[in-house]
Formats: structure tokens, sequence, C-alpha cells
């Protein structure tokens, strides 16, 4: 299952993570946000040995969404060592997704 991620554990689950971490900005009321939750929590399933996969609230988290400047949703970045090193918008297919996370 996806990992919860919020602007109190942001810092230590993705920021500090020594792992590959993927997060999916996405809000309950975004149409294409509901498509991409079962692709999040199905890739957290299978790539979640290696990887940190989760999905973080934009309503209820504006701190993290302000401060990655998440103007679209439903938005993926992908973070190593406590940056951003692949950002994409909009809904994803799951083996792109793996793919990007397999090139890390």
């Amino acid at each position: 299952m996806a990992t919860e991620f919020t602007d109190k554990n942001f810092k230590e689950e993705v920021l500090e993570s020594d792992k590959v971490v993927l997060v999916d900005f996405w809000a309950p009321w975004c149409g294409p946000c509901q498509m991409m939750g079962p692709i999040i929590n199905d890739l957290a399933l299978e790539m979640g040995e290696g990887f940190k996969i989760g999905k973080l609230n934009v309503d209820e988290n504006s701190e993290c969404a302000s401060e990655y400047a998440i103007m679209s949703i439903p938005a993926i970045k992908i973070f190593k060592n406590g940056k951003v090193v692949k950002e994409l918008v909009g809904v994803q297919n799951k083996d792109a997704l793996k793919e990007e996370l397999k090139k890390l």
C-alpha cells in the first residue's frame, strides 16, 4: 500500500530517505487523481522493496504543495537524495512509472 505523506512527515519520509521516493500529489475532488490512486497502490506493492511510493493530499498539506509549486494535479515527483529528479503531470501508466524508477 502507498505511504501517506504529509507536511509533518515529508522531510523525514521523503527528503531524508535513503531510497528513491515517488510522490503522487493529489486531491480527493480530482477525477484524474482518482484514476491514479489504484496505479500508485499497485506500484507500491510491486516496487515497494527498493523504493518508497506514496501520496500527498494537496488540500490537507498546503505547505508541501506550495513549496513544490503544484499547479496541476495529479503531479508526480520522484526524489533522490532529497532532490526532485523527475517530474510528471497528469495520469501516468504504471509501466511508464516503473521504467522511470528503474532508471534511477
